[in-house]
């Protein structure tokens, strides 16, 4: 049977229903699932949306970040994987409500290989330590809420390695050091 349009202007397809905090559930009939919020989101106290973490987040999270550094240099772990390897944490993001942490990490000297595997097993390691870390980190900062830790590779290393690879082209640094812009380029283009 057909559903009859919402009136809040969210998708009423099959097996969508309404979750918590406006939010479409897709059910087992579709894929993949989505969440999507069917309705804007709510302005701040000045008249703003909000896009992104708020203030209150980005300084816990830096919080975080500080303190699992100091505790990352000064423990010691069992896991054989996590023996001597100096870690980078670049970014700490906090959910709304500060319970889940998504520490972005990069193994220092694990991009050597080209496969990153080093890096995922350094990862997995950090993520089997995670409960050990979260302890620390409640003797290290305040918070009403300690946040569960899960470590991610941070990605951003790599794709700036990229980057780097592109500027360092012959053909791209022609580009660059004649002062040329995509303008000139394009024009002399469409002169052809």
């Amino acid at each position: 049977a057909a559903q009859p349009p919402r009136s809040d202007g969210g998708d009423s397809g099959p097996g969508a229903e309404l979750g918590c905090a406006g939010l479409v559930v897709r059910g087992a009939l579709d894929a993949p699932s989505t969440f999507r919020s069917d309705s804007p989101m709510k302005p701040s106290r000045k008249g703003h949306s909000q896009i992104g973490p708020s203030q209150r987040q980005l300084r816990a999270g830096e919080l975080v970040r500080h303190a699992l550094v100091d505790i990352l240099r000064h423990e010691d772990f069992d896991d054989p994987v996590l023996h001597g390897v100096s870690v980078t944490i670049s970014e700490v993001r906090l959910s709304p409500d500060f319970r889940h942490a998504i520490v972005f990490v990069e193994p220092l000297g694990a991009g050597l290989d080209a496969d990153n595997t080093r890096a995922g097993e350094i990862t997995a390691g950090l993520n089997r330590a995670a409960r050990f870390l979260r302890g620390r980190l409640a003797k290290a900062i305040e918070l009403r809420t300690i946040p569960d830790l899960k470590f991610v590779h941070d990605e951003s290393f790599a794709a700036a390695g990229a980057m780097d690879k592109l500027f360092a082209d012959p053909r791209v640094r022609r580009d660059l050091d004649s002062g040329r812009t995509l303008a000139d380029t394009l024009d002399e283009d469409d002169e052809d």
